[in-house]
């Protein structure tokens, strides 16, 4: 089966929106020193290490990248890089795409044992409607959705070349 792909994002779109919410996490964290980046595991974690790279860039905002890895498929089991308190901490659970929220859901439940200071959301595309109940706090784009359309971002050299939907 040959699916023709629309593109909903090219390259420069995509890196002036990391660039735009990069700015938005340093504002809305004017008052905190260190934030966790928890990635969902590949694509998560690419767009995780662009934002960083911004961050860096932009703000005094000490950076530390967690990658959480979970089968999206059976999101049971989820797997944290690193094992700390936090306590106390800021959170910002990074993906590529927010479909219907479970993975989302699913990806905060290790953070939850603790007592975070709080917790927020980021998905470079969101689809607009949920069967889980998931704010993305950080959007890039915003895109309505039939329940049978899928989308997909693209990667290349660690950038990102496009998204599509189909």
């Amino acid at each position: 089966m040959n699916v023709e792909k629309k593109y909903i994002l090219d390259k420069e779109t995509a890196a002036r929106k990391i660039k735009r919410l990069a700015y938005e996490i340093a504002e809305r964290n004017y008052d905190t020193q260190l934030v966790y980046l928890a990635a969902i595991t590949q694509s998560g974690m690419a767009v995780a290490h662009l934002l960083m790279k911004e961050l860096k860039e932009i703000s005094n905002l000490y950076i530390t990248l967690i990658e959480v890895s979970l089968d999206k498929k059976n999101p049971a089991d989820v797997v944290l890089s690193l094992n700390t308190d936090f306590t106390g901490q800021t959170i910002l659970l990074v993906d590529d795409v927010s479909n219907s929220g479970q993975t989302m859901l699913y990806a905060l439940r290790p953070f939850l044992q603790y007592h975070p200071r709080k917790i927020q959301t980021l998905a470079l595309v969101e689809r607009t409607h949920k069967t889980f109940p998931v704010n993305i706090d950080y959007v890039g784009m915003s895109v309505a959705t039939t329940v049978e359309e899928h989308i997909y971002v693209e990667f290349e050299k660690g950038e990102i070349s496009g998204a599509y939907m189909y």
